[in-house]
Parts: C-alpha cells; sequence; structure tokens
C-alpha cells in the first residue's frame, strides 16, 4: 500500500536563532505541535536530523531522508546564523489522516498565526505525492516536487490536499477537514 509524503516549506522573518519572541513563539509552537502530530492516527514518520542543533539544516545528518534542499526560490541564508526558514517531510498512510492532523487541533492554530512568522510569498509552501510502502522520500523529492507544482500545478506527481489524486493517479478527495481554500498557502 503507498504511503504519502508531505513536504512543506517557508522563509521566515527572521534568522531561527533570532532570540526576538516571535522566533521563540515559533520554535515553542513548532515543537508542541509535533508532539500532537506524532501522535496522531495514521502518521508514520517525519525527517529528523541526528544533531538538532537549532537553525542547522544545511549541515545536519538527516539519515535516511538524504541531504537537506531548498527550494530554487529561497534566498536567505544558510548558515546557523542566517537560517531563516521552516520546511518538514513527513510520511502519512493516507491523505485523509494527514488532512485531518494539518487542520485540527495545535497545527490548525498554528496555522492561523503562520504570517506572524512566515513570509507571505507567492510560492506554494506544501506538497503532496504517494511513495512506494518502505520508501523514505529525500529532501531533494520534496523540493523537486514543490517546484513542479508551482510550474505546473497539481497532478499526480505533485498535488495538494485540496487537488488531491490516489495512488493511481485519478482524481481523489481529501475529506471535508479544512476550508474549501488552501489555508497552508
Amino acid at each position: 500500500m503507498p504511503h504519502l509524503a508531505l513536504y512543506t516549506f517557508g522563509t521566515l522573518k527572521s534568522p531561527l536563532v533570532d532570540p526576538a519572541p516571535l522566533t521563540e513563539e515559533f520554535y515553542d509552537v513548532g515543537a508542541t505541535v509535533y508532539q500532537e502530530i506524532s501522535r496522531h492516527p495514521g502518521y508514520l514518520a517525519h525527517a529528523e536530523a541526528a544533531d538538532g542543533e537549532r537553525g542547522v539544516f544545511f549541515e545536519a545528518d538527516w539519515g535516511a531522508w538524504g541531504e537537506f534542499a531548498v527550494p530554487a526560490w529561497y534566498s536567505k541564508g544558510r548558515t546557523r546564523e542566517t537560517t531563516a526558514l521552516a520546511a518538514t517531510l513527513s510520511l502519512w498512510t493516507g491523505l485523509s489522516p494527514a488532512v485531518d492532523a494539518i487542520y485540527t487541533g495545535l497545527h490548525r492554530r498554528a496555522l492561523t498565526r503562520r504570517h506572524d512568522w512566515v513570509e507571505r510569498t507567492e510560492y506554494p509552501n506544501y506538497v503532496t505525492w504517494w511513495v512506494s510502502e518502505g520508501a523514505i522520500p529525500a529532501w531533494r523529492d520534496g523540493v523537486s516536487r514543490l517546484e513542479h507544482l508551482h510550474d505546473h500545478g497539481a497532478a499526480p506527481h505533485a498535488f495538494t490536499f485540496h487537488h488531491s489524486f490516489a495512488p493511481d493517479g485519478t482524481a481523489a478527495r481529501a475529506g471535508s477537514v479544512g476550508p474549501k481554500s488552501d489555508p497552508v498557502r
């Protein structure tokens, strides 16, 4: 049975090492959200760096998830002092569990505050796609599919919850959870 891969990406308004209250709040909320999501039915795994030092993405060891990568449009720093991004890569048993986790609970409340922390852009900030059971998507896979979604729109190769596809490539409905527009954007 295929699994759903989910990649999210956003450019933060300030570097991750910034001691400002909003940056601290972003970290605190993120840690709590991850705890809740990791207990959600249908959640399988997410990319975690072996050396989870704050602000370190590019030099971190991501194990089976591969070398860290970002979309071409990310123009802020890549050092511990200048990195200003939020990115996740996770695996789910299917569309409905992922949608439910994203659009309910603590994550839903965090989404209402996302523009306090993340810059508004013309680019999509998440993408989903199907992977074979047992496969671990790499960061580069997520970046490639997010860029494909931006350039070509939703397709079986790269799609959103609101314009989704089944593993066989047919159009699918992710469920009625969440608003009619794509609020993650």
